[in-house]
């Protein structure tokens, strides 16, 4: 709702492009003072996003880092230091991947975990951590992970992104529990989201064939935008869900309310 974020000041990884960018121009539409854009390699990208935030009425900085380095997230953290508080960390920044036959053991190497772990679940953890002062200098500071379907079903597009999801819903509740009462931790966890960088991952022909499927299964008959995720995103940013902490919110049409694999082996 408009209003929901005047004067607070939020903080988005990866929001160059999809989701992340998304949540950041809704923040900046609902009144956010401040906006902080950050991306690992989309600099004209995060550029436009940083344009449209401040077309809204917001103050931005953008601040490229790779969440998965510790010394990348202090710097992303500096650029939110300016303005001596931070209300919202989302932790959305996020990569993948595709080995779709989980049945193929050989499709993915040890660095393959490591990378994807370093970036899905390590990351967010280095950035809380390197933002908890500013977080703890706002009053009702709230922390919110991008997590997936595929942390909650072991679907998706590699064993290795499934797992890495899993692992951060679990950090999400173990966080959430060490740092109240102070700070809020939620994680949503969004099916299919119909997003350019989905696209490039995947192949826009497999992109479009799933869309295809998760409408004709889904009990909503819809495939979610990133503004539609990320209007939950938001709610947990604002204060509407100030009695809310170690949350895993499913974001995927009802979905897993009669699951059947979209993913083809």
């Amino acid at each position: 709702m408009a209003g929901d974020f005047d004067g607070k000041v939020i903080l988005v990884t990866g929001s160059s492009t999809g989701l992340g960018a998304a949540i950041a121009l809704g923040a900046a539409k609902r009144g956010a003072k401040a906006v902080i854009v950050n991306y690992a390699n989309s600099a004209k990208e995060a550029e436009e996003t940083a344009d449209l935030c401040r077309k809204a009425g917001a103050e931005v900085a953008v601040v490229q880092g790779d969440v998965a380095e510790d010394a990348d997230c202090k710097k992303i953290a500096a650029a939110a230091a300016k303005f001596g508080k931070l209300d919202g960390l989302a932790n959305n920044a996020g990569i993948t991947k595709v080995a779709a036959n989980h049945a193929d053991l050989n499709a993915l190497s040890k660095e393959d975990f490591f990378r994807l772990y370093g970036v899905n679940t390590v990351g967010p953890f280095q950035m809380l951590r390197a933002t908890r002062a500013l977080l703890e200098a706002a009053p009702r500071p709230s922390v919110l992970m991008t997590s997936s379907i595929a942390g909650v079903t072991g679907v998706g597009s590699s064993v290795a992104y499934a797992a890495s999801k899993g692992a951060l819903n679990t950090m999400t509740i173990t966080l959430a529990r060490a740092l109240a009462p102070k700070i809020r931790v939620n994680a949503i966890c969004p099916g299919f989201i119909d997003t350019p960088w989905f696209a490039k991952t995947v192949g826009e022909q497999f992109r479009d064939s799933l869309r295809e499927r998760v409408i004709a299964n889904s009990p909503l008959k819809v495939a979610s935008t990133a503004e539609d995720v990320a209007d939950s995103a938001l709610f947990f940013l604002s204060d509407a869900s100030r009695n809310v902490t170690g949350e895993t919110l499913l974001i995927d049409a009802g979905m897993h309310l009669g699951f059947s694999p979209l993913v083809a082996r």
